[in-house]
């Protein structure tokens, strides 16, 4: 399977986030999977559609109390 690959910005772009948001995301944890294309901690990082798509999903809610119910 050919998979496209997304730098940290097209990521972010595509999420209609910031480029930090991102990062900060990565840091902590809570965002979408992610590729590390190496040890040193600059090295490349690379994200699919299909795993940000997927992150994007189980967050789908239909109403703000849903999410508060979600988050607790």
């Amino acid at each position: 399977m050919l998979r496209n690959y997304l730098r940290s910005a097209e990521a972010a772009e595509y999420m209609r986030l910031s480029r930090r948001t991102l990062e900060d995301m990565r840091y902590s944890g809570s965002g979408p999977k992610y590729y590390k294309m190496g040890p040193h901690p600059r090295s490349h990082v690379l994200y699919t559609k299909e795993d940000i798509d997927a992150w994007l999903d189980e967050r789908h809610v239909g109403s703000s109390a849903e999410f508060g119910a979600r988050s607790r």
